[in-house]
């Protein structure tokens, strides 16, 4: 019974609440004892993922159909690693700082992993490890921070909706509109309560 249920997306993608350890960015930091996230509840945030062929990207229906569906006409792709982005030390840092954008951030891992962190309902810090074939999106408003795992590289696919603006918000930046639609649709409860300070 236990494969009847399997979604195939935990072969690539996987959520746990974060300890509070101040140790290296690109350690797990799960909390003791682990404590997983479903992907309900990722959806219950309005983080979206699937799991493709990152072998076969180029030529891919499923993600052809997932750009046409969403609108996603910009692509190019970005890797992070020491050998490959400039000023990498202050750029790794800087996606660490916690930020929101005005739009989707869409990655798809072609190659390697990494890390994306964002906000539950209640300020918890939840972390998502994306591996090759994974492709998340991180709904606009949502605040969170991105870092290498301890292999330190992923190659991602970046898509956006016309145009790419890649401005990241520091927190705190809650007048945006971006993060006022997020807060209503996502952290406030069905009565209009907002659920916990942020997410």
């Amino acid at each position: 019974m236990g494969s009847l249920g399997k979604d195939d997306r935990e072969e690539v993608i996987q959520a746990w609440y974060m300890d509070d350890s101040d140790e290296d960015q690109r350690l797990p930091h799960h909390r003791d004892p682990k404590e997983f996230v479903s992907f309900d509840k990722l959806d219950e945030l309005g983080v979206l993922s699937w799991k493709l062929n990152a072998d076969n990207y180029e030529t891919d229906e499923e993600l052809k159909k997932i750009r046409e569906a969403r609108g996603y006409s910009y692509m190019d792709f970005c890797e992070v690693c020491p050998e490959k982005l400039p000023n990498y030390e202050e750029k790794i840092k800087n996606f660490y700082e916690e930020h929101l954008h005005t739009d989707e951030e869409i990655r798809y891992c072609v190659a390697g992993s990494g890390y994306f962190d964002v906000r539950d309902r209640n300020e918890a810090w939840i972390r998502i490890w994306v591996k090759k074939g994974a492709m998340i999106v991180l709904p606009a408003g949502i605040y969170h921070r991105f870092t290498l795992d301890s292999d330190n590289y992923i190659k991602a696919m970046r898509l956006f909706v016309g145009d790419p603006v890649w401005t990241p918000f520091n927190r705190p930046h809650d007048h945006l509109p971006a993060r006022k639609q997020y807060v209503e649709a996502f952290v406030q409860d069905t009565a209009g309560h907002t659920v916990g300070a942020a997410a």
